[in-house]
Protein backbone atom coordinates (compact mmCIF):
# COMPACT_ATOMS: atom_id res chain seq x y z
CA UNK A 1 0.00 0.00 0.00
CA UNK A 2 1.12 3.37 -1.08
CA UNK A 3 1.95 5.88 1.77
CA UNK A 4 1.57 9.47 1.32
CA UNK A 5 3.04 12.81 3.09
CA UNK A 6 1.87 16.29 3.16
CA UNK A 7 3.56 19.05 3.38
CA UNK A 8 1.82 22.13 4.76
CA UNK A 9 -1.50 21.72 7.27
CA UNK A 10 -3.28 25.08 6.39
CA UNK A 11 -6.79 24.38 6.24
CA UNK A 12 -6.23 22.61 2.42
CA UNK A 13 -3.51 20.88 3.06
CA UNK A 14 -5.30 19.49 6.83
CA UNK A 15 -8.12 18.13 4.29
CA UNK A 16 -5.62 16.79 2.04
CA UNK A 17 -4.12 14.77 5.27
CA UNK A 18 -7.62 13.81 6.32
CA UNK A 19 -8.78 12.60 2.85
CA UNK A 20 -5.71 10.51 2.85
CA UNK A 21 -5.75 9.12 5.95
CA UNK A 22 -9.42 8.18 5.25
CA UNK A 23 -9.01 6.17 2.59
CA UNK A 24 -6.34 4.09 4.54
CA UNK A 25 -3.26 5.35 3.15
CA UNK A 26 -0.30 5.85 5.90
CA UNK A 27 -0.01 9.40 6.03
CA UNK A 28 3.00 11.68 7.19
CA UNK A 29 2.29 15.25 7.72
CA UNK A 30 4.95 18.43 8.60
CA UNK A 31 3.92 21.63 8.84
CA UNK A 32 6.39 24.80 10.08
CA UNK A 33 3.88 25.94 12.78
CA UNK A 34 3.66 22.62 14.82
CA UNK A 35 0.32 21.85 16.34
CA UNK A 36 -1.86 22.07 13.33
CA UNK A 37 -1.69 18.41 13.12
CA UNK A 38 -4.57 18.01 15.40
CA UNK A 39 -7.34 15.25 14.33
CA UNK A 40 -5.46 13.61 11.45
CA UNK A 41 -4.97 9.82 11.89
CA UNK A 42 -1.40 10.35 10.79
CA UNK A 43 2.29 9.97 11.86
CA UNK A 44 3.88 13.72 12.31
CA UNK A 45 7.40 14.76 11.16
CA UNK A 46 10.02 16.54 13.18
CA UNK A 47 11.30 18.06 9.58
CA UNK A 48 10.27 18.10 5.70
CA UNK A 49 13.49 15.67 5.37
CA UNK A 50 12.02 13.45 7.98
CA UNK A 51 8.43 13.46 6.52
CA UNK A 52 9.93 13.15 2.87
CA UNK A 53 11.54 9.84 3.73
CA UNK A 54 8.42 8.33 5.12
CA UNK A 55 6.61 7.96 1.63
CA UNK A 56 7.14 7.68 -2.04
CA UNK A 57 4.65 10.38 -3.29
CA UNK A 58 4.83 13.55 -1.27
CA UNK A 59 2.57 16.30 -1.42
CA UNK A 60 3.18 19.74 -1.08
CA UNK A 61 0.38 22.57 -0.36
CA UNK A 62 1.75 26.14 1.17
CA UNK A 63 1.51 29.72 0.38
CA UNK A 64 3.29 29.74 -3.25
CA UNK A 65 6.19 28.21 -5.14
CA UNK A 66 9.03 29.95 -3.28
CA UNK A 67 7.81 28.83 -0.17
CA UNK A 68 7.42 25.43 -1.58
CA UNK A 69 10.95 24.74 -2.79
CA UNK A 70 12.12 26.39 0.65
CA UNK A 71 10.96 23.30 2.63
CA UNK A 72 11.94 20.59 -0.45
CA UNK A 73 15.21 18.79 0.70
CA UNK A 74 16.47 17.40 -2.49
CA UNK A 75 18.72 14.51 -1.61
CA UNK A 76 15.72 12.95 0.37
CA UNK A 77 13.37 13.83 -2.54
CA UNK A 78 15.27 12.21 -5.18
CA UNK A 79 13.62 9.32 -6.46
CA UNK A 80 10.31 10.03 -5.35
CA UNK A 81 7.00 12.02 -6.74
CA UNK A 82 6.60 15.22 -6.10
CA UNK A 83 3.30 16.78 -6.30
CA UNK A 84 2.40 20.89 -6.08
CA UNK A 85 -1.02 21.89 -4.74
CA UNK A 86 0.65 25.20 -3.70
CA UNK A 87 -0.67 27.17 -6.51
CA UNK A 88 1.03 29.42 -9.14
CA UNK A 89 1.38 30.47 -12.76
CA UNK A 90 1.90 28.21 -15.99
CA UNK A 91 5.65 29.24 -16.13
CA UNK A 92 6.45 28.97 -12.18
CA UNK A 93 4.63 25.07 -12.65
CA UNK A 94 7.01 24.75 -15.63
CA UNK A 95 10.16 26.18 -13.76
CA UNK A 96 9.95 24.25 -11.11
CA UNK A 97 9.02 20.77 -13.03
CA UNK A 98 12.91 21.40 -14.58
CA UNK A 99 14.07 22.26 -10.81
CA UNK A 100 12.86 19.10 -9.88
CA UNK A 101 14.02 17.20 -13.14
CA UNK A 102 17.99 18.73 -12.66
CA UNK A 103 17.40 16.52 -9.02
CA UNK A 104 15.69 13.33 -10.06
CA UNK A 105 12.62 13.87 -9.07
CA UNK A 106 9.15 13.06 -10.66
CA UNK A 107 7.26 15.86 -10.90
CA UNK A 108 3.04 16.82 -11.30
CA UNK A 109 1.62 20.18 -10.41
CA UNK A 110 -1.73 20.11 -9.03
CA UNK A 111 -4.40 22.28 -8.96
CA UNK A 112 -7.80 22.29 -6.70
CA UNK A 113 -10.85 23.95 -7.56
CA UNK A 114 -12.69 23.03 -4.43
CA UNK A 115 -12.99 24.07 -0.86
CA UNK A 116 -11.35 22.42 1.75
CA UNK A 117 -14.86 20.64 2.84
CA UNK A 118 -15.17 19.41 -0.58
CA UNK A 119 -12.13 17.56 -0.58
CA UNK A 120 -12.65 13.23 -1.16
CA UNK A 121 -15.76 14.31 -2.41
CA UNK A 122 -16.93 14.63 -5.98
CA UNK A 123 -17.62 18.41 -6.00
CA UNK A 124 -13.57 18.46 -5.89
CA UNK A 125 -12.50 18.99 -9.57
CA UNK A 126 -8.81 18.61 -9.44
CA UNK A 127 -6.56 19.11 -12.28
CA UNK A 128 -3.23 17.68 -12.89
CA UNK A 129 -0.37 17.81 -15.59
CA UNK A 130 3.33 16.55 -15.69
CA UNK A 131 4.87 12.96 -16.50
CA UNK A 132 1.83 10.30 -17.65
CA UNK A 133 4.03 7.35 -15.96
CA UNK A 134 4.11 9.71 -12.33
CA UNK A 135 0.31 10.18 -12.47
CA UNK A 136 -0.73 6.65 -13.29
CA UNK A 137 1.52 5.10 -10.73
CA UNK A 138 0.06 7.23 -8.08
CA UNK A 139 -3.51 7.70 -9.52
CA UNK A 140 -4.72 5.06 -7.01
CA UNK A 141 -3.69 7.25 -4.47
CA UNK A 142 -4.48 10.40 -5.81
CA UNK A 143 -8.09 8.96 -5.93
CA UNK A 144 -8.79 9.56 -2.47
CA UNK A 145 -8.64 13.41 -3.19
CA UNK A 146 -11.82 12.96 -5.14
CA UNK A 147 -12.92 10.81 -8.19
CA UNK A 148 -13.71 14.14 -10.43
CA UNK A 149 -9.69 14.37 -11.41
CA UNK A 150 -8.49 15.69 -14.42
CA UNK A 151 -4.92 14.54 -15.85
CA UNK A 152 -4.37 17.15 -18.55
CA UNK A 153 -0.71 15.90 -20.22
CA UNK A 154 2.82 16.04 -20.03
CA UNK A 155 2.90 19.66 -19.91
CA UNK A 156 3.91 20.37 -16.30
CA UNK A 157 1.99 24.45 -16.84
CA UNK A 158 -1.11 22.40 -18.09
CA UNK A 159 -2.96 22.32 -14.99
CA UNK A 160 -1.99 25.73 -13.95
CA UNK A 161 -2.72 27.11 -17.23
CA UNK A 162 -6.38 25.83 -17.21
CA UNK A 163 -6.63 27.17 -13.67
CA UNK A 164 -5.55 30.71 -14.62
CA UNK A 165 -8.30 30.48 -17.90
CA UNK A 166 -10.87 29.62 -15.72
CA UNK A 167 -9.94 31.87 -12.90
CA UNK A 168 -9.75 34.67 -15.02
CA UNK A 169 -13.51 33.91 -16.02
CA UNK A 170 -14.32 33.91 -12.30
CA UNK A 171 -13.03 36.69 -11.49
CA UNK A 172 -13.88 39.07 -14.38
CA UNK A 173 -17.37 38.19 -13.81
CA UNK A 174 -17.37 38.14 -10.52
CA UNK A 175 -15.67 42.17 -11.01
CA UNK A 176 -18.94 42.38 -13.49
CA UNK A 177 -21.47 41.22 -10.29
CA UNK A 178 -20.19 43.48 -7.98
CA UNK A 179 -20.55 46.52 -10.73
CA UNK A 180 -24.11 45.72 -11.45
CA UNK A 181 -25.03 46.04 -8.04
CA UNK A 182 -23.07 49.36 -8.06
CA UNK A 183 -25.08 50.48 -10.83
CA UNK A 184 -28.30 49.12 -9.53
CA UNK A 185 -27.74 50.84 -6.35
CA UNK A 186 -26.88 54.65 -8.00
CA UNK A 187 -30.12 54.23 -9.71
CA UNK A 188 -32.13 53.36 -6.24
CA UNK A 189 -32.66 49.38 -6.83
CA UNK A 190 -31.76 47.26 -3.88
CA UNK A 191 -29.56 44.36 -4.58
CA UNK A 192 -32.12 41.65 -3.50
CA UNK A 193 -34.31 43.32 -6.49
CA UNK A 194 -32.16 42.64 -8.91
CA UNK A 195 -30.04 39.67 -8.03
CA UNK A 196 -32.90 37.18 -9.34
CA UNK A 197 -33.03 38.27 -12.12
CA UNK A 198 -28.98 38.21 -12.69
CA UNK A 199 -29.41 34.55 -11.97
CA UNK A 200 -32.16 34.28 -15.01
CA UNK A 201 -29.62 36.52 -17.18
CA UNK A 202 -26.92 34.27 -16.33
CA UNK A 203 -28.91 30.99 -17.38
CA UNK A 204 -27.78 31.07 -21.07
CA UNK A 205 -24.09 31.09 -20.34
CA UNK A 206 -24.08 26.89 -20.45
CA UNK A 207 -24.96 26.84 -23.67
CA UNK A 208 -23.31 30.46 -24.96
CA UNK A 209 -19.54 28.88 -23.89
CA UNK A 210 -20.56 25.85 -25.73
CA UNK A 211 -21.57 28.04 -28.54
CA UNK A 212 -18.52 30.37 -28.46
CA UNK A 213 -15.95 27.11 -27.72
CA UNK A 214 -17.36 26.01 -31.40
CA UNK A 215 -16.70 28.83 -32.91
CA UNK A 216 -13.20 29.29 -31.74
CA UNK A 217 -12.71 25.53 -32.71
CA UNK A 218 -14.22 26.18 -36.09
CA UNK A 219 -12.53 29.50 -36.64
CA UNK A 220 -16.34 30.45 -37.89
CA UNK A 221 -17.42 33.40 -36.00
CA UNK A 222 -21.22 34.14 -37.60
CA UNK A 223 -22.62 36.95 -36.00
CA UNK A 224 -26.49 35.52 -36.22
CA UNK A 225 -27.03 35.37 -32.53
CA UNK A 226 -25.56 39.22 -32.23
CA UNK A 227 -22.62 41.14 -34.27
CA UNK A 228 -20.00 43.28 -32.68
CA UNK A 229 -21.14 46.11 -34.16
CA UNK A 230 -24.19 45.36 -31.81
CA UNK A 231 -22.60 44.64 -29.07
CA UNK A 232 -20.49 47.68 -29.32
CA UNK A 233 -24.15 49.95 -29.57
CA UNK A 234 -24.77 48.13 -26.02
CA UNK A 235 -21.75 48.47 -24.28
CA UNK A 236 -22.06 52.65 -25.23
CA UNK A 237 -25.54 52.68 -23.35
CA UNK A 238 -24.15 50.86 -20.43
CA UNK A 239 -21.20 53.32 -20.42
CA UNK A 240 -23.50 56.09 -20.36
CA UNK A 241 -25.39 55.07 -17.57
CA UNK A 242 -22.61 54.18 -15.78
CA UNK A 243 -20.70 57.71 -16.23
CA UNK A 244 -23.55 59.40 -15.81
CA UNK A 245 -24.02 57.96 -12.27
CA UNK A 246 -20.12 58.52 -11.26
CA UNK A 247 -19.20 55.22 -11.20
CA UNK A 248 -15.93 53.40 -12.40
CA UNK A 249 -15.92 51.82 -16.11
CA UNK A 250 -12.53 50.82 -16.15
CA UNK A 251 -13.51 46.82 -16.63
CA UNK A 252 -16.45 48.02 -18.91
CA UNK A 253 -14.65 50.36 -21.01
CA UNK A 254 -11.49 47.54 -21.36
CA UNK A 255 -14.22 45.41 -22.36
CA UNK A 256 -15.66 48.15 -25.11
CA UNK A 257 -12.37 48.81 -26.33
CA UNK A 258 -11.16 44.97 -27.67
CA UNK A 259 -14.85 44.98 -28.91
CA UNK A 260 -13.52 48.15 -31.07
CA UNK A 261 -10.03 46.35 -31.80
CA UNK A 262 -12.01 43.90 -33.59
CA UNK A 263 -14.30 46.00 -35.68
CA UNK A 264 -11.15 48.13 -36.72
CA UNK A 265 -10.21 44.70 -38.23
CA UNK A 266 -13.33 44.79 -40.20
CA UNK A 267 -14.72 42.09 -38.04
CA UNK A 268 -17.94 44.16 -37.16
CA UNK A 269 -20.46 41.89 -38.99
CA UNK A 270 -19.04 39.10 -36.69
CA UNK A 271 -19.99 37.44 -33.25
CA UNK A 272 -18.70 37.75 -29.75
CA UNK A 273 -16.22 34.89 -30.36
CA UNK A 274 -13.91 36.73 -32.42
CA UNK A 275 -12.80 38.99 -29.43
CA UNK A 276 -10.67 35.20 -28.15
CA UNK A 277 -8.30 35.65 -31.80
CA UNK A 278 -7.60 39.67 -30.09
CA UNK A 279 -3.68 39.35 -29.57
CA UNK A 280 -1.34 41.89 -29.14
CA UNK A 281 -3.55 44.32 -29.87
CA UNK A 282 -4.72 43.11 -33.40
CA UNK A 283 -7.32 40.85 -34.43
CA UNK A 284 -6.30 37.67 -36.11
CA UNK A 285 -7.40 36.79 -39.44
Amino acid sequence: MTSVTVLGLGPMGHALAAAFAAADLPTTVWNRTPGRESGLDAAVAGSPAEAIAASPLVIVCVRDHPAARSILDTDTLKGRTLVNFSGGSPQQARAMAGWAAEHGIDYLDGVIVATPEAIGGPEAALFYSGPSDAYDIHRPALAALGENAHYLGEDPGRAAAFDAALQDMLWTSMSGVAHMFALAGAENIDATDIAGHAKAMLGFFPDMIDLLAGQITAGHFPGDVGTLDATAGVMDNILSAVRANGLDNGVLSSARTEVQRAIDAGHGAEGFARLATLTNGTAAP
